[in-house]
């Protein structure tokens, strides 16, 4: 069976992915990433990543705490 060889039509200049480059960020994305969306007003009391994860870190800690009594 043969496939169907589609013809390439050119596409508006702005659209011109020539110069970039296949499977840049290829090894990044295969490392993984952990994205939780907030709620907005959770989002509301943290500003940032780092407030979000010294947030939990301390929340993980009292727990290994209590785990640990």
């Amino acid at each position: 069976m043969k496939k169907n060889k589609s013809v390439r039509k050119p596409g508006r200049a702005e659209y011109d992915f020539s110069p970039g480059e296949r499977g840049r960020y290829a090894r990044r994305f295969a490392q993984g990433t952990n994205v939780a969306i907030l709620e907005p007003d959770v989002a509301k009391v943290f500003p940032n990543s780092k407030a979000v994860n010294i947030s939990l870190r301390r929340i993980i800690r009292q727990q290994a705490a209590e785990l640990a009594k």
